[in-house]
């Protein structure tokens, strides 16, 4: 009886420093790869590009809009929306925007999905407050779609680094647990060329903004997986039309990586040598291993604002002239953060239990950097 105990405990022992060792060999070699990558990107004269997301938490305007319902962003609203908090919140959203990708570039970045946006007259209010207060230049995307608290996505976007040729607005057909018809925001598709670094390269965007996990994780799991079905639609139509298609999806989807919507039906993956032709990588599941989120909920935190690229982008090389992926980023800023208090360490809101903070918002931005042979 001793004996097949100590011979249990052994195996077990044995199956634990395997499964430790498989885990530290795949970090020494993601490390080895990082290193190369940079080390070879530092080596070479490049362009580089930042490509970001950012869920602005309620950027509502003070006015009413028919068929909208904002009625508690108004002045006489539960949250007492005036036009000197709508002000406050332009400035605090145009400081962070502002400086996201500066890390690497000084130009800052070269486009911005944003999602819980009012309308266009907000985005257009944001930019005048870029170009304004922080000398940033961006034009203004935004299709009204069918969200019933009337918010969506949009995107933002350097005119002189970014050349716009098409976009598209494309409606989720969903409904919840109990049969209700879930009424939510377009998945916003962009198309264009980075410009100013030699040769047009076309890039495709969708921007997101999946359904909320109201009513619990579980019951509202399909709703996201509709949608989750419907943005790798319009991949596969990309890939059809460009078998070489670089595409970008971004957004906020109330999902982290390893969830069924994003792991599964996008198959997007965690590592590189995971990624099959014409599959995808997601540029956040290994920061969220490491403890870094983008929202911090019941104690935990949650990587909901994730970006998630094509193969060809994944795998082009630093030497075929063309766009490729180098490294990603939570933009987890300290004076985006609580510095004091028990919510220390996390996201500085502009609400929290309907209390106006003066902050950011409840969601970090994320980023990814793209870089090209000069």
């Amino acid at each position: 009886m001793n004996i097949r105990k100590k011979t249990h405990n052994f195996a077990a022992k044995n199956r634990n420093i395997s499964i430790f060792m498989k885990i530290r060999l795949l970090f020494i070699a993601l490390t080895v790869w990082f290193v190369s990558v940079t080390a070879q990107a530092q080596q070479t004269e490049t362009y580089l590009r930042c490509v970001a997301f950012y869920n602005l938490e309620n950027l509502f305007d003070t006015i009413h809009d028919e068929g909208k319902n904002d009625y508690e962003y108004l002045p006489d609203g539960g949250m007492k929306w005036t036009s000197l908090k709508y002000e406050h919140k332009l400035a605090r959203m145009a400081e962070a925007i502002a400086q996201l990708g500066t890390d690497e570039d000084p130009r800052g970045a070269m486009c911005v999905g944003v999602a819980e946006v009012e309308n266009i007259g907000c985005l257009n209010d944001l930019c005048a407050e870029l170009k304004n207060k922080h000398n940033r230049t961006y034009e203004p995307i935004l299709l009204e779609g069918p969200d019933r608290r009337g918010v969506d996505v949009g995107f933002l976007y350097n005119p002189e680094l970014f050349k716009v040729t098409n976009t598209k607005g494309y409606t989720l057909h969903a409904h919840y647990a109990d049969g209700g018809l879930v009424r939510s925001r377009f998945e916003l598709l962009i198309s264009g060329y980075i410009m100013g670094a030699g040769k047009p390269e076309k890039i495709h965007i969708i921007v997101n903004h999946w359904p909320s996990r109201y009513g619990g994780e579980l019951s509202s799991r399909a709703t996201r997986d509709t949608a989750a079905m419907l943005c790798r639609s319009i991949c596969d139509s990309l890939y059809l039309k460009e078998p070489r298609a670089k595409i970008i999806v971004m957004g906020d989807l109330n999902d982290d990586p390893m969830n069924h919507s994003c792991k599964d039906i996008m198959e997007a993956r965690k590592t590189r040598d995971e990624v099959n032709p014409k599959g995808f990588f997601n540029t956040m599941w290994l920061k969220l291993e490491s403890g870094v989120g983008t929202l911090y909920y019941n104690g935990s935190w949650n990587l909901f604002d994730q970006i998630i690229i094509s193969e060809p982008l994944l795998n082009e090389r630093l030497d075929s002239d063309k766009w490729c992926y180098w490294k990603s980023q939570v933009f987890n800023k300290p004076f985006l953060t609580v510095q004091e208090g028990p919510e220390k360490g996390t996201p500085l809101r502009t609400h929290k239990g309907g209390v106006w903070q003066d902050g950011y918002g409840d969601h970090y931005p994320t980023m990814i950097y793209l870089i090209k042979r000069k």
